[in-house]
């Protein structure tokens, strides 16, 4: 009977044992989680669009507010905003890894999609010449090019390259508001210096000045002359603004908002968007444009990216807190349709919350999140452990918190 109780006890204890080592095996990691979730984003309107076919296939969803643009806006939106996130990723070299065979698809497709964007000819040209609300997305394009510029701008064709960087500078003939579009202006203009192209300084160093001026603080920049509590520093206004300083720097080009200075706000900025995860991967629903969902998180994504993160908090924390945000989001029913498009929606399928400008291609800029996807599989930020994040440790009773302090700069 003793040896009989003995082996009964074995199997209780091996049964679960089995079970959790079974689960591990099937568990997927955080970048398989962010790549799934990037393909498949991504996959439809590249897999469209290079065969000329998003316009004809792409599902649209105005907002019930709808401003009354002309509606083709959207895949101008569509295209510029998902590979501004996407472009990083991209950049890494080929491998024969599920991921990296996802990768190279993406890519491919979205070489073709670039040429057909500017091309007459093709069914999937886009909206460049009729509307303001072009220079937006035209500049989130440039800033695709920017961020994989070997990857996605040298391998195209010298026709393509030319359209480019005609309606580029066509552009020009946009006045932007006194508003976070300044940094559209600049960035179009700092990708063409980049290329080589005439490029217009003026416009770049014009708007750097006014954004200085809308300086307030801890890291903060009001979207004009007056401030609105929202996520537009994550969205455009740093991301962009680092990206510009960049091409200044490079070129000897003096600005009025120095090249570190805005690194250490960048980095603030930073450190308090990652305060702003709780424990469950939750974040505040405050501001315009929440029908971006986590492209909230542009910034924190790229600092980590770009080596920008303070000292406070480790990349490992960052991973681990926008990995809880994504996985929070997903598992929210609705969020695309039965087609594979993304729906307005910050939860799920939500129109009312969608803003008068706010249609399906503008929702594409929630791929700002992944841009963290083009650190390599070895980087600490991929390879290192598990960390909690600063809400989750502090609401747990974690002890090692650190202080938050503002900065003065």
């Amino acid at each position: 009977m003793k040896r009989l109780h003995w082996i009964l006890l074995l199997m209780i204890l091996l049964i679960p044992t089995e079970s959790i080592s079974a689960k591990k095996k099937t568990e997927k990691s955080d970048r398989e989680i962010w790549c799934d979730v990037m393909y498949r984003m991504a996959a439809p309107v590249l897999s469209n669009m290079s065969e000329g076919l998003l316009k004809q296939n792409m599902l649209v969803e105005l907002s019930p507010t709808w401003d009354g643009r002309n509606q083709n806006v959207t895949y101008m939106e569509c295209f510029g905003r998902l590979m501004a996130g996407l472009a990083p990723w991209l950049s890494l070299p080929d491998d024969e890894t599920p991921e990296g065979l996802q990768r190279k698809q993406l890519r491919e497709w979205a070489l073709k999609s670039y040429a057909n964007a500017v091309d007459p000819a093709s069914p999937d040209y886009l909206l460049w010449r009729q509307e303001n609300q072009t220079l937006v997305d035209a500049a989130f394009l440039a800033e695709s090019f920017l961020r994989s510029y070997d990857a996605l701008w040298m391998p195209l064709d010298s026709i393509t390259k030319q359209r480019y960087i005609a309606e580029f500078t066509d552009l020009r003939r946009v006045d932007p508001s006194y508003s976070n579009w300044l940094l559209f202006s600049a960035t179009v203009e700092s990708f063409l210096r980049k290329a080589g192209a005439p490029s217009d300084t003026y416009r770049i160093s014009s708007s750097l000045r006014k954004i200085e001026e809308w300086y307030v603080g801890d890291g903060w920049y009001s979207d004009g002359p007056r401030f609105a509590f929202d996520y537009y520093n994550s969205f455009v206004i740093h991301p962009m603004m680092v990206e510009v300083l960049e091409i200044m720097k490079k070129n000897g080009i003096e600005s009025s908002i120095p090249y570190d200075l805005e690194l250490e706000r960048y980095a603030r900025y930073a450190e308090q968007q990652e305060r702003m995860i709780s424990p469950d991967g939750a974040y505040p629903v405050i501001g315009r444009s929440i029908a971006y969902r986590f492209g909230t998180f542009h910034v924190l994504s790229t600092a980590a990216l770009k080596d920008l993160l303070p000292t406070t908090i480790t990349k490992s924390q960052v991973r681990c807190g926008l990995t809880a945000v994504i996985k929070r989001h997903m598992a929210i029913k609705g969020n695309f349709d039965e087609h594979g498009w993304l729906t307005l929606g910050f939860a799920g399928h939500q129109p009312q919350i969608a803003e008068r400008y706010i249609s399906t291609g503008s929702l594409y800029l929630c791929s700002t999140v992944f841009t963290a996807l083009g650190l390599p599989v070895t980087d600490e930020f991929w390879s290192a452990p598990y960390e909690e994040w600063t809400g989750k440790k502090i609401w747990s009773g974690n002890p090692n918190v650190k202080l938050d302090k503002a900065i003065k700069l």
